[in-house]
């Protein structure tokens, strides 16, 4: 009986094999579907598909980067335990997946590399590699996100990963003009990762944040006064301070720099662009933590 596509897809779809595993099991039972899913259970390749509705909020976060910091990617995995996180396997086939990413820059969805010949074995996709490591870990595995960088103009890429692996950062600093002391612009990246990592800012400067989700903390402020028996101009100025507040919270450079808390990250750039002989800024900036959305 011929093995047409249709069939081993809706073979993958029940089960989870890979492409391969699936065709050999309909060609090794005639094309029968009851047969094929009994040939993958036996075999161990059909576990992958009862495991794959477990959550997964456990894994690795690792970054790639090249020599002269104008290239950089991000990548996190997700499995279920810490076990398995720590496991050589595990880390082998993050690290697999972080390379690969790394080496193919038109990769920009977690979509097109599950969808990409694996790189340590072009028979096989991405994504059967993973349906893989799923049946030989006993746990589902996910690739939940990915960023890559490429340096737009002067400047320079870092990325930082925290010693537990659990958090990742990206970083894009942008120069005016070509920095002579390129150690020392490195230096001051690497601090921004840092600080990125500890602290969590969500935008880089107050310009990013919302009108509508500044508006609303405005409001819910205001209601917190409203029985407050002050002029309505106090109340207003205390709720500009709030808001205030509200941004040195969750923007960047609003924020006191984590090594020194006597500056803002603003501060620290504005003081570091003299030293340096040139005006900067923080393009973007990205940062995966394990079980964070």
């Amino acid at each position: 009986m011929a093995i047409t596509t249709a069939m081993i897809k809706e073979l993958r779809e029940a089960t989870g094999a890979g492409i391969l595993d699936s065709k050999k099991a309909l060609e090794a039972n005639d094309g029968n579907f009851e047969k094929a899913v009994e040939f993958l259970r036996e075999k161990g390749l059909a576990k992958a598909a009862r495991k794959a509705s477990r959550e997964a909020n456990d894994g690795l976060v690792t970054a790639k980067i090249s020599d002269d910091g104008k290239r950089a990617s991000l990548l996190e995995v997700n499995c279920e335990t810490d076990f398995v996180a720590r496991t050589d396997d595990f880390a082998s086939l993050v690290e697999a997946l972080a390379q690969q990413t790394f080496d193919n820059p038109d990769i920009d969805s977690v979509d097109a590399l599950t969808a990409a010949s694996y790189a340590g074995n072009p028979a096989q996709t991405v994504a059967d590699a993973v349906q893989e490591a799923v049946s030989k870990l006993g746990e589902n595995i996910v690739i939940r996100r990915l960023d890559q960088y490429a340096l737009a103009g002067e400047g320079v890429i870092e990325s930082y990963i925290h010693s537990n692996n659990r958090v990742g950062v990206l970083i894009e600093l942008g120069t005016e003009g070509a920095v002579a002391d390129r150690a020392g612009l490195q230096e001051l990246a690497h601090d921004l990762t840092l600080h990125v990592a500890a602290v969590n800012p969500s935008y880089i400067s107050a310009e990013d944040v919302p009108a509508d989700l500044v508006e609303n903390e405005r409001r819910v402020y205001m209601a917190q006064l409203a029985d407050d028996s002050k002029p309505e101009n106090i109340k207003a100025r205390i709720v500009d301070g709030r808001i205030k507040k509200f941004y040195s919270e969750v923007c960047l450079l609003e924020q006191p720099f984590v090594k020194d808390d006597k500056l803002s990250v603003q501060k620290l750039l504005q003081q570091s662009g003299k030293q340096l002989g040139t005006a900067m800024t923080v393009r973007r900036f990205t940062r995966f933590e394990i079980g964070a959305n």
